[in-house]
């Protein structure tokens, strides 16, 4: 299987927003939108591991919880759903809540879920561009507005809604109650550099999240050797044979595929089915080829003089 585009469906949420430029070729919409969710073959997807997702927050998100896979398993489900989220936009002011500020007994919590005071006990963050949260399964947690937020996700859209902001949906929180850690969460992550071009954002049991940050006029090599996703966040060119601009998602298993970057650069968040980044994910297959002639003049030389009358590296001095 090659590298090919995922399919992008919309959902409207009442949180949503219209405006989703530049991330949807229909960057306007009627009504609001909240999800734009990328999904590859038939049936839904449902011999994936993972979910790659667009949020767009005009208002505050419900507060809730996913079960883990402990949880998710006793009541029928495959796995449960741990996820991570990056920030590609944000106002000023947006926040994140990820946990609680203390912890909470049930009693507490199931009567700050009544009368919404639940809102005033979370963990809220600032977020701006650029900042990795992870939250895992059992995490209380809720994403404030203004936010553009791609998160990689276990397979399971279970959610249990503890909060609403007074909105008129079904609440969960006997089974939010059931599956929660009332308790602190370490969410945010940092970042490292595994080389100059790709940068680990988080690693879970469950995926690792990259960002590759490609030079313009470039050429790649991009290998995935189990079920991975990209996300072109900046820039554009091709992979494959296939555009790849902003927004666009890509699916892929055990395959390869070249990349050829645009004048602008390219820069794409990269999620695979694995506990740790990959040794050989990425390589630069026009810094090789500049390689060879200057490796034959070398050989060429030696067969020639059967010396080299100049030290290679300073090493050798």
């Amino acid at each position: 299987m090659t590298f090919d585009h995922a399919t992008a469906r919309t959902t409207l949420k009442p949180w949503g927003r219209r405006d989703l430029g530049p991330w949807a070729s229909n960057k306007r919409q009627d009504s609001p939108v909240g999800e734009i969710s990328f999904d590859y073959g038939g049936a839904g997807g449902r011999d994936r591991l993972l979910l790659l997702k667009l949020l767009f927050t005009k208002e505050k998100l419900s507060i809730q919880v996913h079960p883990d896979d402990a949880a998710a398993k006793s009541m029928g489900m495959e796995n449960g759903k741990s996820e991570a989220w990056y920030v590609l936009a944000a106002e000023e002011g947006a926040q994140v809540a990820v946990g609680l500020k203390r912890p909470l007994t049930q009693l507490e919590f199931r009567k700050a879920a009544t009368d919404g005071s639940i809102d005033g006990l979370l963990d809220w963050q600032d977020a701006t561009a650029g900042d990795v949260f992870y939250v895992p399964a059992g995490t209380v947690h809720a994403v404030g507005a203004g936010l553009v937020i791609a998160e990689i996700q276990q397979r399971n859209d279970t959610t249990f809604r503890i909060w609403d902001h007074g909105r008129s949906r079904e609440l969960h929180i006997d089974q939010a109650l059931a599956v929660a850690r009332l308790e602190p969460a370490s969410s945010r992550k940092m970042s490292r550099h595994i080389t100059v071009e790709r940068v680990e954002l988080m690693s879970c049991p469950f995926f690792t999240l990259e960002r590759l940050d490609l030079s313009a006029d470039t050429l790649w090599e991009l290998t995935a050797g189990r079920e991975s996703w990209a996300l072109i966040v900046a820039g554009s060119g091709t992979i494959g044979s296939l555009t790849a601009k902003t927004g666009d998602g890509f699916f892929a298993e055990a395959d390869r595929a070249d990349i050829r970057v645009g004048r602008d650069g390219m820069s794409l968040l990269f999620a695979t089915a694995a506990s740790a980044p990959a040794a050989e994910l990425l390589r630069e297959l026009a810094a090789k080829d500049r390689l060879k002639p200057d490796l034959a003049n070398v050989n060429s030389h030696r067969e020639r003089h059967d010396v080299i009358p100049f030290p290679l590296s300073g090493a050798a001095l």
